[in-house]
């Protein structure tokens, strides 16, 4: 399609050399073009001298294949407006496209790894209703965001801007952002590392599905918790590769239990300062344990360090991957958690000597992170804001973690098991028997709550039911009201 003047021209191919009249030739292509649902009902398209003007020729020819469209309700002439297709045609697909013709496509087939992907559920599908409400599990506070300091940062940023930006930058990242984070790591999380180790990427998931590319062969077995956080289990799935779910406890993955079940697993995918969804905090001998047995096993571990910055109980619990001395631990973070979701950023640290190898499956994807936010991201590190902004979520957050943990227990009683409730922007309630959480959560949502069901966290039967609660868009004033409503949902046991 080209954009010709006072509308949009279809592709139009003239046979100069045929015997076949020039206005048939432009009635037959327009023709065929709205027939084929090209030029949708309603579209504007040039006047007869603009597109005498785009195809070489003279008017004569357009205006007989105008009026024959005319004539047949193809199109419509508006006063003073100019021509349109016609508003009165079906605006139902023809045979060249629409759902049948997907559908065809469909079963024609994409790839297996396609294949799988669709038979993943969905977090859009599982959202219920678009995910608004209290106790969104995605949400952070927004309104707490230090707007006036980024937006200076931004406005020096194209301000002071040069021609280098504008063109396809390194695939790893902007290397003074991948400094700054590289300091950051090592003073708050206690990891091992240098900033060419660093890799930008478009959040945590992208950081998880490029680490499972890079190291992962189709068919790999792969440990994940279980219960555990639903993307990371797709991204294994999308590109095939075995799910091992192991159990979790109190201190985190079993993993005896993961030897059991795959003692040559090639990777395991944890979260071990802070589990999703039941919160537990891997103990030092189950760490131990691990990384003994990636060492034996020539496995990998992919830490997924989601939201560590904020714990209310003690200070924030230092890396698994510092602890590692086999270069056998990817680490995995994300300023979705501490700044907010749609900046889309996130970070990998690679082995030194597989940091080109992520690099070039990075480039792959979509060759390089866009500049602008990396820039800025850097100096809101760099001057402080960064810092700031985490020492002031983290009571704000901790004000909502009490007054949620309050109200739950002193409205759901015995009927609710808290877990999780000492780190992070959720916690998560537990059911007795008899409950049916996603039955309850597609409730909760017509009453304006978010409530991500736990059943959904299983890849295998699920043992449990309850909800996964975030509280960190939900204000402290909202929370009891909102849980005023979950226990009336509750009581009317799940349907």
């Amino acid at each position: 399609m080209r954009k010709g003047a006072g509308g949009v021209a279809p592709l139009v191919s003239l046979e100069r050399r045929t015997r076949r009249p020039l206005q048939s030739q432009i009635y037959e292509a327009l023709r065929s073009a709205i027939a084929e649902r090209r030029l949708g009902a309603g579209a504007r398209i040039p006047s007869t001298r603009a597109l005498a003007v785009e195809l070489h020729v003279s008017r004569i020819p357009v205006l007989n294949a105008y009026a024959q469209l005319l004539a047949e309700g193809y199109l419509e002439s508006r006063t003073g407006a100019g021509t349109f297709v016609s508003s009165s045609l079906p605006g139902v697909a023809g045979a060249t496209g629409g759902p049948k013709g997907e559908a065809r496509h469909a079963k024609r087939g994409a790839r297996k790894t396609a294949a799988r992907a669709l038979r993943i559920p969905r977090y859009e599908q599982l959202a219920w209703l678009g995910g608004q409400g209290a106790f969104n599990l995605s949400e952070a506070d927004t309104s707490s965001f230090p707007f006036r300091a980024w937006a200076r940062l931004a406005a020096r940023y194209w301000r002071t801007m040069r021609t280098r930006p504008l063109v396809y930058g390194d695939a790893k990242g902007l290397r003074e952002l991948r400094e700054a984070i590289a300091g950051y790591l090592r003073a708050a999380r206690s990891v091992r590392c240098e900033w060419e180790q660093i890799l930008i990427v478009s959040g945590s998931q992208q950081g998880l599905d490029l680490t499972a590319r890079v190291l992962l062969e189709e068919e790999d077995a792969a440990w994940i918790e279980e219960p555990g956080y639903w993307l990371a289990r797709e991204a294994l799935a999308s590109i095939g590769n075995r799910i091992v779910p192991v159990p979790v406890d109190a201190e985190g993955l079993v993993v005896a239990r993961g030897i059991e079940m795959a003692p040559r697993a090639r990777a395991a995918f944890v979260a071990p300062s802070h589990q999703f969804p039941l919160g537990a905090t891997m103990s030092a001998s189950r760490r131990m344990q691990l990384l003994e047995w990636a060492e034996k096993a020539g496995a990998w571990i992919v830490e997924d360090d989601y939201d560590s910055e904020y714990r209310y109980d003690n200070k924030p619990i230092a890396s698994l991957q510092g602890l590692d001395r086999s270069e056998r631990v990817i680490y995995v973070g994300t300023f979705s958690k501490v700044m907010f979701p749609a900046l889309r950023v996130g970070y990998v640290v690679a082995p030194g000597d597989l940091a080109d190898r992520f690099a070039a499956v990075r480039h792959a994807m979509d060759v390089s992170p866009a500049h602008q936010n990396q820039a800025v991201l850097a100096e809101f590190i760099r001057e402080g804001h960064f810092s700031r902004h985490i020492r002031r979520m983290r009571q704000i957050y901790d004000e909502r973690r009490e007054e949620l943990v309050r109200c739950v227990q002193e409205e759901l009683g015995d009927a609710a098991q808290i877990h999780g409730a000492r780190a992070g922007m959720y916690l998560t309630v537990t059911l007795g028997k008899g409950y049916r959480d996603r039955e309850m959560s597609a409730r909760a949502a017509k009453e304006g709550l978010w409530l991500w069901p736990l059943s959904q966290t299983y890849a295998g039967r699920a043992a449990r039911q309850g909800f996964v609660l975030g509280f960190g868009g939900t204000p402290a004033r909202e929370i009891a009201p909102a849980v005023g409503r979950l226990k009336q949902i509750l009581r009317a046991r799940g349907g």
